[in-house]
């Protein structure tokens, strides 16, 4: 199957400005990008999709996924942790809505639910469910006795060989990440985000074993001693950090080309501009996100401009930041850390891609095709993606998941 799409402005995915042109996808992949009206004009396709002044980017990532996190825009769960059977349905949704909301590759911070995600992205794959690529996970692995992360769990008990059993079990399970909580939290245990939940045994063995066999790791690091003990084992990507010191943003930046970094603004902002209801205290949260906002105002840009990649990804799936208002993460890194328009868009999507290890977040030939077809220029005003309705087209490797409006035949 042939596509052609063309009258369209494209943002490649670069950060650079957009360009008029035509883009053309063989299968699942993007077989060409033409800016040459001759060109263009030449081409011969099954399907041809007039954009209409649209910009074509590619299909966007979120870097720091909890599926299994039930509230969605289309349902919302008052309570956090939700009946097995419910859990699944929940993911399922999640899963759909994201890629509704024009998010084709999901990275996953760990699940409320053992060997769900596994089978989500089995059957994503295997085309019996709408999704995104997704890099599944399973229970976010928190020490026995802590009480600053209460989403996770513990595997095997203590100790090195308990790392090494974890990892294995992940492994088995088809688990591509796994989560390890290595800061508390003080949005759920006041003062808790210095505690340091792993010893440095456990966190090398854990590093070691993920290594050999092939498996990446994601980390909750708050502390710049959580931070140290995350890139010494080897992370892929550290989320929060932010209270990571001159000697943590070093060191970080000594690692730019091996890790990446999730904030996570979108908890944040919601956690402060929610309104619960009395019996909900959200007091320590807001005082938490308050202070982690105001810290990250001078973090992000220093490491930006060490060179770090800074991706978007925000904690969403509580009833007050529900999933599919997942691109507010662009406007966060715009008001927030100074980010460009262009640049919150690059992270979305090239570096996004990275963080995925596949050929996806650039439009370019070979790459596959998950693209977007957006009614408006994102670059100038990255609010547009928080409305699916001005995303007029959804590709997933070439396979339309939300096509086009009919367009009118002249004669």
């Amino acid at each position: 199957m042939r596509h052609i799409i063309r009258n369209i402005a494209i943002f490649d995915g670069t950060g650079s400005g957009l360009v008029a042109g035509a883009v053309v996808v063989e299968n699942d992949r993007i077989a060409a990008v033409l800016h040459d009206a001759a060109a263009i004009a030449a081409i011969e396709a099954d399907n041809v999709i007039d954009g209409q002044g649209g910009t074509l980017m590619p299909g966007m990532v979120d870097s720091h996924t909890h599926l299994t996190w039930g509230s969605s825009v289309e349902k919302i769960y008052h309570q956090f942790i939700l009946p097995p059977e419910e859990l699944k349905v929940a993911a399922w949704r999640n899963a759909r809505v994201l890629l509704d909301h024009g998010f084709t590759s999901l990275y996953s911070a760990g699940a409320l639910g053992d060997q769900i995600e596994p089978e989500l992205a089995r059957a994503i794959e295997a085309g019996e469910t709408p999704g995104p690529r997704l890099v599944p996970s399973t229970l976010e692995r928190s020490p026995e006795g802590e009480e600053g992360v209460e989403t996770g769990d513990v595997f095997n008990g203590r100790g090195p060989d308990a790392m090494r059993a974890f990892v294995a079990y992940c492994a088995a399970e088809g688990v591509k990440s796994l989560k390890l909580v290595i800061s508390g939290e003080d949005a759920l245990k006041p003062g808790s985000s210095g505690d340091i939940l792993y010893t440095d045994e456990e966190m090398l063995a854990a590093g070691e074993a993920a290594k050999e066999a092939g498996l990446w790791i994601a980390t909750h690091a708050y502390s710049p001693r959580a931070i140290e003990l995350a890139l010494e084992a080897g992370a892929r990507i550290l989320y929060h950090c932010s209270f990571a010191d001159d000697a943590a943003i070093d060191a970080m930046a000594a690692k730019k080309h091996e890790i990446f970094y999730a904030p996570g603004p979108g908890v944040s902002v919601a956690a402060l501009e929610a309104s619960p209801p009395p019996h909900i205290n959200m007091t320590s949260m807001k005082a938490s996100a308050a202070e982690r906002l105001e810290l990250e105002k001078a973090l992000v840009p220093k490491l930006k401009a060490r060179g770090v990649r800074i991706l978007p990804g925000g904690d969403y799936g509580f009833p007050f930041n529900p999933h599919g208002r997942n691109a507010r993460d662009l406007e966060h890194f715009v008001t927030y850390y100074g980010f460009t328009p262009a640049e919150a868009l690059s992270a979305a999507t090239m570096l996004g891609g990275q963080l995925m290890g596949q050929q996806v977040g650039r439009v370019k030939p070979g790459y596959l095709a998950d693209l977007l077809l957006v009614d408006g220029d994102p670059t100038q005003d990255v609010r547009i993606l928080q409305d699916a309705n001005n995303i007029k087209m959804i590709m997933l490797g070439g396979r339309m998941h939300k096509s086009p409006a009919a367009q009118p035949v002249t004669a």
